[in-house]
């Protein structure tokens, strides 16, 4: 019989390509969204990248809701627990991200255990894994843990941990149903549509033209196609259960990001960066540029991964100049930005 995987946060750039990952592997899927109204644009939104857009149904349902979880789960055999709160700038309360990261995340659980939901996969982050005290001096692994406890953590950072841990937390006493957590790196990658979130800022800023230098920073990336990829791998697979599986292909400068955009798409040259700010001007105009701001502290930082785990399982991720190509090429054709 034909699977059906309940994917929360359905329109969301991960999620929205975990429905596509599922649907070309035969499964059905019901997808959750905060707002209803958008059901028909994402079924149309799907069905220009899938032939199997009539596969999927869309529930509405809160994070934050208890009480919606046990219908949506309704009829269901796994779950892709994928939307979480997410805010462009730092809210100044930490807890308008973590307590509905977490409660949501748990609330997702309590109706899986319900409905004797076999496998539950979360998306969690890197930004769980690599924030303690040794987080750019080795190579990260998945046995590595963010430590909250320590000032310089952004409230996504915070929520994504929290939310984690609690998971894992809820799952101990062995009564169900099986966790994994995939924990993705920086993911670009194709957006589906205009509204693609956040992650794709990396690739679009630069080639907007906004600024003349990029900050010394950098970021370890992921394709997103690779992203839902792993998910599905992680919910078929009979050894995935109580492991996290780091989402990861390697390190790039931003520097190096826009040398890649150099290269591929040369009508865009006038635009992009001419080169790297020094760190001083950066933290010069971080005083004045919140989105800078929680990025300052990173100047100059590298981390590394293990992605050891998820390869026992045969997932092979695309490079990270294929992701940033394909992000680039879908933001220009979804006219988000074009070269002077």
């Amino acid at each position: 019989m034909t699977k059906r995987i309940l994917v929360t946060g359905a329109s969301g750039f991960i999620a929205s390509h975990c429905i596509l990952d599922l649907l070309d592997h035969g499964y059905q899927v019901r997808g959750t969204l905060r707002d209803p109204g958008r059901a028909n644009r994402l079924r149309s939104v799907l069905a220009k990248h899938t032939e199997h857009s009539d596969q999927v149904d869309f529930v509405q349902a809160e994070l934050t809701d208890p009480d919606v979880w046990d219908a949506a789960m309704d009829g269901c055999d796994g779950v892709f627990h994928v939307a979480s709160p997410v805010s462009v700038l730092d809210p100044e309360d930490p807890d308008e991200l973590i307590i509905p990261a977490r409660e949501g995340t748990l609330n997702v659980l309590r109706a899986a255990r319900a409905a004797a939901i076999g496998r539950v996969v979360v998306t969690s982050s890197i930004a769980a894994v690599s924030g303690h005290r040794e987080g750019n001096s080795r190579i990260q692994t998945a046995d590595d843990w963010t430590d909250v406890k320590l000032p310089e953590h952004s409230p996504y950072t915070l929520s994504k941990t929290h939310a984690e841990r609690a998971a894992w937390d809820f799952v101990a006493d062995g009564e169900g149903p099986e966790l994994a957590t995939v924990n993705p790196a920086l993911v670009l990658g194709p957006a589906l549509e205009a509204d693609y979130g956040s992650s794709l800022e990396a690739v679009l800023i630069p080639m907007s033209g906004a600024y003349p230098l990029v900050p010394r920073l950098g970021f370890s990336i992921v394709d997103v196609r690779d992203v839902a990829m792993l998910h599905r791998m992680v919910y078929e697979h009979p050894l995935a259960p109580g492991h996290r599986f780091i989402a990861s292909n390697g390190f790039l400068w931003l520097a190096e990001i826009v040398e890649v955009l150099r290269r591929e798409f040369p009508e865009f040259k006038r635009r992009l960066p001419k080169g790297q700010l020094p760190d001083f001007l950066t933290r010069l105009v971080a005083r004045f540029d919140k989105l800078l701001a929680s990025r300052v502290d990173d100047l100059g930082r590298t981390t590394e991964f293990d992605i050891s785990v998820p390869k026992s399982i045969g997932w092979e991720p695309r490079s990270p100049e294929e992701a940033i190509i394909a992000a680039a090429k879908s933001l220009i054709e979804l006219g988000l930005i074009k070269p002077k």
